[in-house]
């Protein structure tokens, strides 16, 4: 199925099974073995799959079932990286739906020794899903900005001078994850990034995660699009996706801001097929910016909310996808929620049969709107 006619999608994390929590955390004691372990991963991605494909989604992920957040793509495989003491973690700031700040202790990496490269996640994620999916699938990777947020002064600067010469390292590390993935049979791959709030929302930059790169949008841009040419360059044909985030953490959000800051570089140089974009709330601001996205890319707008119960009304998203064909052809849209359900292990605010019932939202709208 070409991936201009997928117009129903979902970003990528599902809730958690709690068997899979506890199973987990009883790992980590030593209470449970690495296969016994693996066994009940696979139980909860083919049923993340399945609901996936009960509900109409038409591209699929693994849930990101085997990840404790969707950081995992650096912080669970690649190392020189070491829980930072407490005097040095920077709190992460979030705010609840409300915009109340809120603050919090979690726990924290910084780098420590030059970055080296282990036995890749999302390797194992694409073995299964190449053998387990009904469909297409895809593989999410934070982007390699994101490392940036564990980069420490009078820590992290001994090994690599600058922010930007960690992120070239951690890159470089893609650059051969992507490889093996692709070998594997990967054909779609979708970078996670909060890097680009940085250049929109002065707040962004007290969040533990943001790059810490406010202002230097040319290097973000060049590193992510290194990488695509890297995917392209390996398998011809690839599609490369892009997910802008705000903050996810259960149900919070972390950033605001339009698109009209970054749009007109960022939708035309990012060098990806589809962009996934959040606008579930005012904080997304207007669909003005996409009137800078080129013929050949697609926008996927996140207009399903992963935060809230409340479920959408059908009418109100074709009412919103109307608006946004006035700036993009209908053609180069499509729908998904604004993030995936769970970015941390913990989950967003709302119940499986919450979570099943917007995705379904997705895919009915999805069919009304293109057929």
């Amino acid at each position: 199925m070409p991936t201009t006619t997928i117009r129903a999608e979902h970003v990528g994390s599902l809730l958690r099974p709690e068997e899979l929590l506890a199973a987990r955390a009883a790992h980590r004691r030593g209470g449970l073995s690495d296969k016994e372990l693996t066994e009940l991963e696979d139980r909860a991605a083919a049923a993340a799959v399945k609901l996936q494909q009960d509900a109409g989604i038409q591209v699929f992920t693994d849930g990101e079932v085997r990840r404790d957040d969707f950081m995992a793509s650096v912080v669970e495989t690649v190392g020189g990286l070491t829980p930072a003491e407490e005097s040095s973690a920077r709190p992460r700031w979030i705010r609840d739906s409300d915009g109340a700040e809120l603050e919090g202790d979690v726990p924290s990496v910084a780098i420590t020794e030059p970055l080296y490269r282990r036995t890749p996640l999302s390797l194992a994620e694409a073995r299964w899903l190449s053998g387990n999916t009904p469909g297409p699938y895809k593989i999410t990777m934070a982007s390699p900005t994101m490392v940036a947020g564990f980069w420490r002064p009078g820590i992290s600067d001994g090994v690599y001078p600058t922010r930007q010469d960690a992120v070239a390292a951690l890159a470089d590390i893609y650059r051969r994850d992507i490889a093996d993935l692709i070998d594997t049979g990967v054909s779609w791959l979708q970078l996670d990034s909060l890097a680009y709030w940085a250049n929109i929302d002065p707040e962004a930059a007290r969040m533990r995660r943001v790059t810490d790169l406010e202002g230097h949008l040319s290097h973000i841009v060049d590193t992510d699009n290194g990488l695509i040419r890297a995917a392209r360059s390996r398998r011809p044909g690839m599609t490369v996706a892009m997910h802008f985030c705000r903050g996810n953490m259960r149900s919070a959000w972390s950033a605001q801001g339009g698109y009209e800051p970054i749009a007109e570089r960022v939708f035309g140089e990012v060098e990806v097929d589809r962009f996934l974009l959040e606008y579930d709330t005012e904080r997304s601001g207007g669909f003005e910016p996409l009137r800078f996205v080129p013929p050949a890319k697609t926008v996927v707008l996140g207009l399903v909310s992963s935060k809230v119960a409340e479920l959408e009304s059908v009418d109100t998203l074709r009412r919103r996808i109307d608006e946004a064909s006035q700036y993009l052809p209908l053609e180069q849209l499509a729908l998904s929620p604004q993030c995936g359900f769970a970015s941390t292990s913990q989950g967003n605010l709302l119940t499986v049969d919450d979570q099943r019932r917007k995705l379904e939202l997705v895919a009915e709208t999805a069919r009304l709107v293109w057929g």
